[in-house]
């Protein structure tokens, strides 16, 4: 009896192991430097053949810490893309921004002026301040208010079951 209930232990923990690995492979969040200067600067994470590129160029301030989230369903049929500022509100000024996904075909995408945080909502842009292509999220030259907090992008893949 101690044999089977021993089998069943390891059994659930090797299952619980394999889910927590999965998962870890179809999301990542990592930290980078958003850095002013008015030079364009790109970041790019990914998982699998699927990626995600933040390119930007930004004045005043410092460097500020941001966040980048990247994501696949189970299915591997959506990737997600998430660029933010932790702390809400970036006090750059942003002279362009774009975000590309690698290997999808954008299906929502949205742009913030300020990211929730602290009882704070999102702040979309307005419209016409930046344009959704098929892989890319990018500013509107004259329209664009020079404030960007987050971005986020979800894109279909181009996966087909055999």
């Amino acid at each position: 009896m101690a044999t089977k209930t021993n089998f069943c232990v390891v059994d659930l923990v090797f299952l619980l192991v394999l889910v927590s690995v999965s998962a870890s492979e179809r999301t990542k969040t990592v930290e980078f430097n958003v850095k002013p200067g008015g030079v364009v600067h790109t970041f790019s994470e990914g998982i699998k053949e699927y990626e995600c590129s933040f390119t930007y160029a930004s004045q005043g301030g410092t460097n500020e810490q941001w966040l980048m989230s990247v994501g696949l369903s189970d299915d591997d049929r959506l990737f997600s893309c998430s660029v933010w500022r932790p702390q809400g509100k970036s006090y750059l000024f942003f002279t362009q921004f774009k975000a590309e996904l690698k290997g999808t075909k954008i299906e929502y995408a949205n742009a913030y002026s300020q990211a929730a945080t602290g009882g704070q909502s999102d702040m979309p842009l307005k419209p016409e301040e930046f344009t959704v292509g098929d892989s890319t999220v990018t500013h509107n030259d004259g329209k664009f208010n020079a404030q960007l907090s987050k971005l986020t992008a979800i894109g279909r893949t181009r996966h087909d079951e055999l």
